[in-house]
């Protein structure tokens, strides 16, 4: 045999591993380590004597390979788990060796935890992902907690009670003193019925219209409240109860807050509902606790209220009509709630509450709850509900006051119009009561001796608005809003639309220019002493040259009052005897949309603003007296502007509610050009359109406006204390249409130097009797003086001699006049009643109003030559 033969293995028994068995004795037993725990080539290549005794002689393991020794470290890891030992503390090779089992025994556990969660017999990713038994257990808790949930929370809430949902309390106003002007809403316009008196085309009305499914379905809807709870709680639009049943539980809260919570309340009430109450008594306390507006709670009140009859004598049409209240008799009452919102008008809600009460008749037809025969008795004539009727307490201004205050607490708040008429609240306005008073005493003065209705047609239907505002602060102190609810005058003239204002809108037109400049000045700005043509009849020229055309490519003419030749006159000149043409062509220079831009500012709201053509400069848009008010404040305060409020603040029940501080300052435009514009409105009151002012007796501004056809006139003035504007109008009753005031008071127009301003000059007396005269700030010389093209240049030459009228200006060049000098206000109006001066109030295409130039010419704002001579309707309106 060869020398280099293998040798053979050592003795598995032998070595220093046997000696130390052998010391341990018979009795020890030790296990052998896993490989690699010592760190020796024995413990990697050999084999380990695993539960055996060296001492016993018992047969020695054979080499195993890797695979044993695997399994031995395996069987090392279980035993050292027993034990309770940690592998790395007390493994015999520590943490120093390189065995492979070290890192897998020490993430083990010491004992077992009740939510083996990350799991600790599993490495890696799967040491997150949770077993079966874990996921299982997990919904088993859900669940039944859930149930557990619903059942506690079905057991604990209560079904509602009709007789005692739903009740009204009182709202309380005060003065701006703090004492209590009126109390609203007694609680006495509900009254229970039981469903035999509930005409079954009621409850077919309801049913067809809102809840088809109410005789089947288990009450609640639950697609449509998952739906709605998931909206919430993405922050969308919240979603009211879509069944019946739902709709009665709604109406049993006081506070109908869409909550989360309240979400869930509805849901278990409906459900206990469902189950415990049978569809006719669902179906009566629904329609016994539903609001159907004008203060009506239930089906017996609404009833009264909007037809005068019981609820069982009522007709499958009324049904219709009282059914599509219950979308919102805000929006669907045919009497119109523009004081709540002007998109409820008188023509816009008998348009949808005509149209939805065909539809529901449609419905009930089609679902088989009317006869062909009664579907056709009831689709012939639309039922048309009674007016609306005073309730006690709100009589004269206070209703107006009080619906004012109203609509501020409503827009400032999420209260809704129901939960604010089921009372509770107390509100603090700042009406001050001596100036509503003297404010209503000026109105029924002027008309008393100025109007006779009952011998002159053309005195019917004649209505005043009026509003009184504190300039640098908002606070709106008085207000004319008509005839009183006992009249069957339920819209409020203070705070009404659709009123053109004519010239007083021409101030807004002298400060964009003053501030903005004309597109041959910008940036820098006009001077009120800057001279236009005030010629009758003419052109309006586009910036290139070319003239503005009407829609059909003819040419457009702007006119005036009368066809006297102002030739070229300051701007200062043009405001104080309101002439028409040179405001369009300013205004059209400057560019109307940084007209609108201003008057946006000083407080007059976007929905109001009229189409931007040359007409915008004359007083086509319709603000509210209120707000015209507020913006001729702005002027009063030097620039300075705070939106109108009414309300200081509120309360329910007691507790303060939040959203009602007073409105902050801003400044609408600088200062110079604000002094201006009031000095000259003082102008026009001193020798212009609105001499009848003087009467006042104290340092004023203001501007007159009168409108096309003669249909509105206005007087807007202020002092630094004080800013009022009050408008006149005559309307048809019928369909809510302007009507001409030619002939009314016996004369040939009306103008907004005549009656408002002297209803204007009489509250003013009153208002500030016993307070200073602080006259106004001093108006810096502003802008560059820009004459029209065409102007001619100044030449210094004899004066005119002034004329017996003060003036802050004697003197008038003939270059100012350009033809002849103007007409003075003693040589048109020499009876103070039946003064006709003021100038440029009509607009568009038609005539204006201006001084005469004689005593024998007709003054007739409502004139629509214009449109005889070629001016065209394209810009039409009414304009001052």
């Amino acid at each position: 045999m060869s020398e280099h033969r293998r040798k053979p293995p050592p003795p598995q028994g032998g070595g220093r591993a046997a000696a130390r068995r052998g010391q341990s004795g018979p009795s020890s037993s030790r296990r052998a380590a896993p490989r690699g725990a010592t760190g020796s080539p024995s413990d990697s290549y050999g084999s380990s004597s695993y539960g055996s005794d060296s001492d016993s002689g018992g047969e020695e393991r054979p080499y195993g390979g890797r695979a044993e020794a695997r399994r031995a470290a395996q069987r090392g890891t279980e035993n050292s788990r027993r034990r309770g030992a940690d592998n790395g503390s007390r493994g015999p090779g520590g943490p120093a060796g390189p065995g492979r089992g070290r890192g897998r025994a020490s993430t083990a556990p010491g004992k077992k935890r009740l939510i083996d969660y990350p799991r600790a017999n599993r490495f890696g990713w799967r040491r997150w992902v949770p077993s079966w038994k874990l996921v299982s257990g997990l919904c088993i808790t859900f669940f039944g907690s859930l149930v557990a949930l619903v059942g506690v929370s079905y057991a604990m809430v209560g079904v509602p009670n009709e007789n005692t949902a739903a009740q009204s309390q009182n709202n309380v106003y005060y003065w701006a003193d703090g004492k209590q002007m009126v109390a609203t809403g007694t609680g006495v316009n509900r009254q229970n019925v039981n469903i035999a008196q509930i005409p079954e085309a009621m409850q077919s009305a309801v049913i067809s219209a809102e809840n088809k499914s109410f005789y089947t379905d288990p009450g609640v809807d639950f697609k449509g409240i998952a739906r709605a709870l998931v909206n919430m709680a993405q922050g969308g639009e919240t979603q009211g109860g879509s069944t019946i049943t739902q709709q009665f539980v709604k109406n049993t809260y006081l506070s109908q807050d869409q909550t989360l919570t309240r979400k869930f309340k509805e849901m278990f009430i409906s459900i206990k509902v469902g189950t415990k109450f049978s569809k006719s008594q669902i179906m009566q306390g629904y329609l016994n606790t539903s609001y159907f507006g004008r203060g009506a709670y239930g089906i017996q009140a609404a009833a009264q209220t909007y037809y005068g009859v019981d609820a069982k004598d009522l007709t499958p049409s009324q049904c219709a009509v009282l059914a599509a209240l219950l979308k919102g008799a805000t929006y669907y009452d045919p009497a119109g709630n523009p004081d709540i919102d002007p998109a409820a008008s008188q023509k816009a809600n008998y348009q949808r509450s005509h149209d939805r009460w065909g539809w529901i008749l449609e419905e009930m037809h089609k679902d088989q709850r009317l006869t062909d025969a009664e579907y056709q008795t009831a689709v012939k004539k639309y039922p048309l509900p009674q007016g609306r009727k005073a309730v006690k307490g709100m009589t004269g201004q206070i209703s107006y006051l009080a619906d004012t205050a109203k609509k501020y607490v409503l827009a400032h708040s999420n209260i809704t119009e129901t939960q604010f008429d089921q009372g509770g609240f107390q509100i603090y306005t700042t009406f001050q009561k001596d100036k509503v008073n003297a404010l209503s005493t000026a109105v029924e003065k002027v008309q008393k001796a100025r109007l006779d209705p009952k011998n002159r047609d053309k005195d019917k239907y004649v209505q005043f608005g009026a509003a009184s505002v504190v300039p640098n602060d908002g606070a709106i102190v008085a207000l004319y809003g008509g005839a009183g609810y006992e009249n069957n005058h339920f819209t409020n003239n203070a705070d009404t639309s659709g009123v053109p204002v004519g010239s007083t809108w021409k101030p807004f037109v002298l400060a964009a220019a003053m501030q903005y400049g004309t597109y041959k000045t910008s940036p820098e700005g006009v001077s009120p002493l800057s001279k236009y043509n005030g010629n009758d009849h003419l052109k309006v020229n586009n910036e290139d040259g070319s003239y503005v055309l009407n829609k059909d490519g003819s040419t457009f003419f702007q006119n005036n009052e009368s066809n006297y030749r102002w030739g070229y006159i300051t701007l200062r000149k043009a405001m104080e005897q309101s002439i028409n043409t040179p405001f369009v062509q300013l205004g059209w220079d400057v560019g109307m949309s940084k007209v609108r831009d201003v008057a946006s500012r000083s407080g007059i709201l976007d929905d109001s603003f009229a189409t931007l053509n040359p007409s915008f400069a004359l007083g086509t848009s319709t603000p509210s007296a209120i707000r015209m008010a507020d913006a001729y404040a702005t002027f009063a305060a030097s620039g300075k502007h705070a939106d109108p409020y009414s309300v200081t603040e509120v309360k329910q029940d007691g507790q303060d509610m939040t959203g009602f501080s007073k409105p902050k300052v801003t400044t609408a435009m600088p200062e110079n050009i604000a002094n201006n514009v009031t000095d000259t409105l003082e102008n026009v009151i001193q020798n212009g359109t609105g001499t009848n002012a003087k009467a006042l007796g104290r340092a004023a501004a203001g501007k007159t406006g009168t409108t096309d056809s003669n249909k509105s006139a206005w007087f807007v003035g202020y002092t630094q204390q004080l800013a009022t504007s009050v408008a006149m109008f005559r309307e048809n009753p019928k369909d809510a249409e302007l009507l001409s005031m030619n002939g009314t008071a016996g004369v040939a127009s009306i103008h907004g130097g005549d009656i408002p301003t002297s209803v204007w000059t009489e509250y003013m007396e009153s208002a500030l009797k016993g307070k200073n005269d602080p006259g106004f700030p001093d108006a810096p010389k502003v802008g560059q003086i820009a004459d029209e093209a065409g102007a001619p240049s100044p030449t210094p030459t004899v004066s005119i001699t002034p004329s017996e009228t003060p003036t802050e200006t004697p003197s008038v060049t003939p270059s100012e006049t350009a033809t002849s000098p103007s007409p003075t206000v003693t040589e048109t109006c020499q009876f103070a009643w039946n003064c006709s001066t003021d100038g440029g109030d009509t607009g568009g295409s038609t005539s204006g109003t201006t001084s005469s130039p004689s005593a024998t010419e007709t003054t007739s704002e409502g004139d629509t030559r214009g449109n005889a001579n070629g001016g065209g309707n394209l810009f039409g309106g009414s304009t001052g």
